[in-house]
C-alpha cells in the first residue's frame, strides 16, 4: 500500500483531486475548540464546489459567495475564521473587497490568484490582506497557509507599542527596544528594528515591500526596493541561524516579507 500519498494541486474544476484517505492532514480541530469555518469566495461554481469538498474532507465548517457583495455579506453573517478570496470575480475587484471587509472585520484573508496577477495581489495585500496562494498549488500548500493563519488569528494581539513578544527563539522587548535571539541580545540598528517591529506586528501575514518602505522611510521612498532588500539581508544576519536559508524572515518573491513562526 503505498503510503506517501503524492501531492494534489487545485486548479479549477478538473485539476482538483481529492485527498486519499490517511494522507497527511491538517485538521481545524486542532487549531480551535471547533472547526473553523472556512468563507469561500469564488465566482468558478464547480472550483468553489470542490474546494469546498475538500476543505469539509479535511474537518472544517465552510460557508461559500459566489461574488464580491456575497462574500461581504457572508463575513458578518457567518463570522468565519478564514476567509479565501479568489481574485477572478464578477462584480468587485479583490482589494475592493478586502478594503471592505477590513472596515469590519480582522478575519485572516488568503487570496487566490492565477499565475501574471502578481500585481493584483499586491494590491489586495496593500488593502489588509493576509496572505496569497497561486494556481496552481497543492492542497498541503493551501492547508499549511490556513493553519498559519489560524494559529496568527488565535494568537494575535493589537499592535504592540510596549509589551513583550516571542515568536520562536525570537523575543522582541518593545518597552526597551531591544531583540534577544535564542537567549542573547542582539544589537540593532534604529533602522533595522524599526523594519523587525513592522514584521512582528504583521506575524503570520505578508506585509508587501510598498507598506514597508512606506512605514520604515516613508511614502518618498515606496519604490526604492533596493533599500529594503539591503536591510532584510543585514537583518536575516543577525536573526537567522542560516540567513542563506531563513526560518523566520521569508520573502514572498515579487510581492513583499512575512515573519512566520517556525
Amino acid at each position: 500500500m503505498d503510503t506517501d500519498p503524492k501531492p494534489h494541486h487545485i486548479e479549477g474544476a478538473t485539476a482538483l483531486q481529492l485527498p486519499q484517505p490517511h494522507s497527511e492532514r491538517v485538521d481545524a480541530r486542532r487549531d480551535v475548540s471547533e472547526p473553523a469555518t472556512i468563507l469561500v469566495v469564488d465566482g468558478d461554481s464547480n472550483g468553489r464546489t470542490l474546494l469546498v469538498f475538500t476543505l469539509r474532507q479535511q474537518g472544517y465548517r465552510c460557508a461559500q459567495a459566489s461574488n464580491g457583495a456575497d462574500g461581504i455579506a457572508a463575513v458578518v453573517e457567518r463570522q468565519p475564521s478564514v476567509v479565501l478570496l479568489d481574485l477572478e470575480l464578477p462584480d468587485l475587484r479583490g482589494e475592493e473587497v478586502t478594503r471592505r471587509i477590513r472596515e469590519d472585520s480582522r478575519v485572516p484573508i488568503i487570496v487566490v490568484s492565477a499565475r501574471g496577477q502578481e500585481g493584483v495581489s499586491v494590491d489586495a495585500l496593500d488593502a489588509g490582506a493576509n496572505d496569497f496562494v497561486t494556481k496552481p498549488f497543492s492542497s498541503a500548500e493551501l492547508f499549511a497557509r490556513i493553519h498559519i493563519a489560524l494559529r496568527a488569528m488565535r494568537t494575535a494581539e493589537p499592535e504592540p507599542d510596549t509589551g513583550v513578544v516571542t515568536i520562536g527563539d525570537l523575543t522582541v522587548d518593545f518597552d526597551s527596544r531591544t531583540l534577544t535571539v535564542s537567549g542573547a541580545e542582539v544589537y540593532l540598528t534604529r533602522t533595522e528594528y524599526r523594519l523587525l517591529s513592522i514584521l512582528v506586528r504583521s506575524s503570520g501575514r505578508v506585509v508587501t515591500s510598498r507598506q514597508i518602505l512606506r512605514q520604515v522611510w516613508g511614502t518618498a521612498y515606496e519604490e526604492q526596493m533596493g533599500y529594503l532588500r539591503i536591510y532584510m539581508q543585514k537583518l536575516r544576519s543577525k536573526v537567522e541561524r542560516e540567513p542563506a536559508h531563513p526560518k523566520y524572515l521569508i520573502t514572498q518573491r515579487g510581492v513583499g516579507y512575512c515573519l512566520r513562526s517556525p
